[in-house]
């Protein structure tokens, strides 16, 4: 095993997904100053304070369009541009400077069957790696939806009165008994043709490192019928290379890395929407599924070493803990004595 990050904690149950990943995988990119921190925390602070109310007095036939316009701005409060490729062969491009869509602008569809997702009582799975807790901006900014998010989240400064007005479906991972309970609000919420985003590794990794999609939430869609939408969630720096600035991993607070990210300069954030699948009768098998679309080619090879067991951390190297070898051991048998 090989990785400069400490090991994770040890699992509250042994189906508890972990993540090796940790202070060593996240690497430094630009830097702005301390006058521009402040700014970008007076305008997060400006939208948070502002939604509620700007939400409320909005004809609800246009909050979408209201949604999707404040998770733009809120990424570039952020210090992030928004990158929309849509592998459905619809549209590709990159959306408004700085990450705000203009009047002019023509944005891609958004997540579904040709894009025809934002119909009402069309249900979606959105499915897609974790990062971090920016990536629920991200894709927000996209289309708006709902998601399945750790328990606590509701509490967080800043993003938890986002998480109650977005609907969130709290899972505690270290209860798996609440686990049914979990699914089947999800089941119902995708058969009310609502749009539900889920991060099935069911832990954070640092974007260069991930872990196995585990099967569960995926029974949501296969009970339902419901489409599921594979998207490949990455952040670029400033140079157009990968960074793993917004990993939320290791001994991260909700306030290290928000301060992490507002220090940032020219980060992107980019979604790419890949081919809508449907969900047919096996979830283990629509999980593979999903983890070849979100993945793609991305898999690291180390020298010899088997691609499918280690993954690239940045300047680390990171082994995967969620597959197993399906190789038999070899057991050397002593001679018998004469």
């Amino acid at each position: 095993m090989v990785f400069d990050a400490p090991p994770a904690r040890a699992a509250t149950h042994a189906w508890m997904p972990s993540s090796p990943c940790g202070p060593g995988c996240i690497e430094p990119i630009d830097e702005v100053g301390t006058a521009r921190v402040v700014g970008r925390l007076f305008g997060v602070a400006g939208l948070l304070l502002s939604f509620p109310v700007v939400n409320l007095v909005t004809p609800r036939g246009k909050r979408e369009l209201l949604h999707r316009r404040y998770a733009r701005t809120l990424l570039n409060c952020l210090g992030m541009r928004l990158r929309v490729i849509d592998n459905r062969g619809i549209d590709n491009r990159t959306i408004g400077r700085n990450g705000v869509a203009s009047e002019g602008d023509t944005v891609p569809a958004g997540y579904g069957n040709s894009g025809r997702s934002g119909m009402p009582g069309e249900g979606v799975l959105v499915v897609a790696g974790h990062v971090g807790w920016t990536d629920i901006v991200a894709l927000a900014a996209v289309q708006p939806l709902g998601f399945v998010a750790r328990a606590d989240m509701v509490d967080w400064p800043v993003l938890g009165a986002l998480a109650r007005l977005m609907r969130v479906i709290p899972i505690e991972r270290e209860r798996l008994r609440e686990l049914p309970d979990v699914v089947a609000q999800l089941g119902d919420r995708l058969a009310g043709g609502e749009r539900i985003g889920v991060f099935p590794e069911g832990t954070t990794w640092c974007g260069r490192a991930y872990g196995r999609m585990r099967p569960a939430l995926f029974q949501a869609a296969v009970d339902t019928g419901t489409p599921v939408q594979p998207v490949r969630l990455r952040y670029l720096d400033r140079h157009g290379a990968q960074c793993t600035v917004p990993g939320f991993v290791g001994v991260d607070t909700f306030e290290s890395s928000a301060a992490r990210v507002l220090r940032a300069r020219g980060m992107i954030a980019e979604v790419v929407l890949e081919q809508v699948l449907q969900p047919g009768p096996d979830r283990r098998e629509l999980a593979r599924r999903c983890e070849a679309a979100v993945r793609g080619t991305e898999r690291s090879r180390h020298g010899a070493l088997d691609a499918t067991q280690w993954i690239e951390a940045g300047n680390t190297r990171v082994r995967d803990p969620s597959v197993v070898s399906d190789q038999p051991k070899t057991v050397r048998r002593r001679p018998m004595p004469r």
